[in-house]
């Protein structure tokens, strides 16, 4: 038994792993965490915007839904992984985004597969001195795992989590 809940251990360490059980809690971080990177991909007038690399079309199906309206790169795209970081170092990789963030946010879904690339396109990345935001992809992995692993298990969510998503974008205009 936990001393603190007065519940079996397995409870609170499954409830560590999956995040807080309540999915109005987990929800709000979802949509704050993905309102803060949707301002950074918007475009504004004369500034460069902070492209999404996420794994497929899906995923890039997934985030329009979602709210975001800049640029999108997908891997899976039929390049090698060294083509992929030559054109992201090429086309980024110079680029002072107005926020001073990272000019890349990365966004792998959060199974095996995708940490696998996630950590793959970041490691090559930072050793070309770019450096990608992750925050993203860190507060979805905590908060969106029991609706699944993945960026495209987001888009049956989007109803619920748009508006959220828009309040919060209101907020910080």
């Amino acid at each position: 038994m936990s001393k603190r809940e007065g519940l079996p251990d397995w409870v609170s360490q499954r409830a560590r792993k999956e995040g807080p059980p309540d999915r109005e809690i987990r929800f709000r971080a979802a949509a704050a965490a993905m309102a803060q990177s949707i301002l950074r991909n918007r475009s504004s007038l004369g500034s460069p915007n902070c492209p999404v690399l996420v794994e497929g079309i899906k995923d890039e199906k997934a985030l329009r839904a979602l709210g975001f309206s800049g640029g999108i790169e997908k891997v899976n795209r039929g390049w090698d992984r060294s083509r992929m970081v030559a054109y992201l170092h090429d086309t980024y990789g110079t680029r002072n985004i107005v926020d001073g963030g990272p000019p890349l946010i990365l966004l792998m879904d959060w199974d095996r597969t995708g940490g696998r690339l996630q950590t793959g396109f970041r490691d090559r990345l930072m050793a070309l001195d770019i450096p990608v935001d992750e925050a993203l992809r860190q507060v979805l992995l905590k908060v969106m795992k029991p609706e699944g692993r993945t960026v495209e298990s987001l888009t049956p969510h989007s109803s619920t989590l748009t508006p959220m998503i828009d309040e919060i974008l209101r907020e910080a205009d």
